[in-house]
């Protein structure tokens, strides 16, 4: 994959916030790649990035024009094509995290090849993958999984992956969605592999690996979402976890896009057991993290220390209390990983 910053963040016009989460994700991890922002009438999200035309935005130097939105179906509406075609006018290339192809537009594909621009899709993988086969192999990894799809899966591996670093830890993240792999530079949009392969794609990410080493894979959706279970399930297969941390939105009702309630922590912790069991029976939870953005501070520690007593577990908010107290419980269980 090769996209090319400085980069200016296309919103499009997004009902909100969540809507706009690839954008968000690359703009909270790789700040210093993104010039700023382009959003149509009507958009709800707003990175707080400089509000920039596309003309301007080639003024500044921007190279690719990212479509930083994440909505259901990974559907490109037909009245972005004009942005995305005066972008390649301006001389950018452009990159696309959805499901639908950027060339599946004839202006936008026929803007590329007259300008000679890049489109870049990266959910969508050149690699050919095997099968599962769920044998052992050396390493230890560990696995987001959730209460809901997005509740700070990715956030959660990122932070455990810079805070391990910073102690001398050899991890590295793992990226298995379009956010993840514009922020790492590598992985797979699980989401867009073919249901027989992905616990053989997930394999793949994760390979055979030193014994002390640590592949933090972000997870994706959630075994409880009627939408998405079947992709988590094949995640979890194949990434084969030592152990894994459960995430959670406190302030949900129903999953995200159904009419569903969120399952309880209690429950997602013993189904992530029995069946991440069957590639890895000693698998077990090692923390709880809390994306708290819409509580108070008092708020956020209360709950914590609540679910903390609760489920005797580390529980944290990763952008607010760091994950110290998560890393602390995995060198804990797992000594052989200590940094060198």
């Amino acid at each position: 994959m090769i996209v090319e910053a400085p980069y200016l963040m296309f919103l499009g016009d997004v009902p909100d916030q969540l809507a706009a989460k690839t954008a968000q994700g690359i703009v909270d991890w790789r700040p210093e790649w993104c010039v700023g922002q382009h959003r149509l009438p009507g958009c709800k999200a707003d990175l707080k990035l400089p509000d920039m035309s596309i003309r301007q935005a080639a003024e500044a130097g921007v190279r690719t024009l990212i479509v930083g939105v994440a909505n259901a179906g990974g559907v490109l509406p037909d009245h972005w094509s004009a942005t995305i075609v005066e972008a390649i006018e301006a001389g950018m290339d452009v990159a696309s995290g959805l499901h639908a192809r950027l060339a599946s537009k004839p202006a936008i594909a026929e803007a590329a090849l007259r300008h000679n621009r890049r489109l870049t899709d990266v959910r969508h993988s050149n690699e050919t993958f095997a099968t599962g086969k769920g044998t052992k192999r050396p390493g230890l990894r560990l696995l987001t999984v959730g209460t809901d799809c997005s509740v700070g899966k990715k956030y959660t591996a990122l932070a455990l992956e810079k805070e391990m670093r910073s102690q001398g830890f050899d991890a590295d993240f793992r990226a298995t969605g379009q956010t993840g792999v514009f922020i790492s530079g590598r992985g797979v949009a699980i989401d867009a592999v073919v249901a027989d392969f992905i616990s053989g794609a997930v394999e793949w990410i994760a390979p055979a690996a030193a014994p002390n080493h640590w592949d933090l894979i972000e997870g994706q959706g959630s075994l409880f979402h009627p939408s998405f279970a079947g992709v988590s399930l094949g995640l979890l297969h194949g990434a084969q976890p030592d152990c894994f941390v459960v995430c959670h939105e406190p302030t949900r009702k129903t999953m995200r896009g159904v009419a569903h309630p969120l399952p309880s922590i209690r429950e997602v912790i013993e189904l992530n057991i029995r069946c991440g069991q069957l590639t890895n029976p000693a698998i077990q939870p090692v923390g709880i993290s809390v994306n708290t953005e819409h509580l108070s501070e008092i708020e956020a520690r209360r709950l914590v220390e609540a679910l903390e007593k609760e489920h005797a577990l580390p529980a944290t908010d990763p952008i607010r209390f760091g994950v110290g107290s998560v890393v602390r419980n995995m060198l804990n269980l797992y000594p052989q990983s200590k940094a060198a």
